[in-house]
C-alpha cells in the first residue's frame, strides 16, 4: 500500500523513504558514539566510510562536511550532529546552515521568538 509523502517547501521530511535511504550514513554517525570509533574516524576519515558502505555522494558530504547534502541524502539531524559535535559545532550552526543564517543570526532569531518568513 503505496504511503503518502508530505512536502514541506524548504524542509527536510525525515520519513520511511529517507530513513532507508541515509540508513548507512546514518549508522555510521550513530557508532561515533564510542571514544574509540571517534579515533577510528578521525585518523582516516575515508577508510570509515567505506566500512559503512556509503553511496559516492554521501562519502562526499561527510568528508567536506556538507551538512545540508547530509540531510538531503538521507541524514537524520540527530545523527548528523553526532558528526558535527565532533567538529565543535553547535545545533545552532547547524540551524544557521539549513536556515542561510551565521550561527549568531540564528540565535538571535530563536532568542526573539523564531523566524518569520512572513514579511
Amino acid at each position: 500500500m503505496p504511503t503518502e509523502r508530505f512536502e514541506v517547501p524548504g524542509t527536510p521530511v525525515f520519513d520511511g523513504e529517507t530513513s532507508r535511504r541515509g540508513f548507512r550514513m546514518n549508522k555510521l554517525f550513530m557508532s561515533l558514539r564510542f571514544a574509540e570509533n571517534r579515533e577510528r574516524f578521525l585518523a582516516d576519515e575515508a577508510a570509515y566510510c567505506e566500512e559503512f558502505g556509503l553511496a559516492p555522494e554521501q562519502r562526499e558530504a561527510v568528508l567536506n562536511r556538507d551538512w545540508q547534502a547530509m540531510t538531503d541524502l538521507g541524514g537524520s539531524i540527530f545523527y548528523v550532529y553526532k558528526l558535527a559535535m565532533m567538529d565543535g559545532r553547535s545545533m545552532q550552526y547547524l540551524g544557521g546552515v539549513f536556515t542561510g543564517m551565521t550561527e549568531e543570526e540564528f540565535v538571535a532569531a530563536m532568542r526573539a521568538g523564531g523566524r518569520s518568513d512572513a514579511g
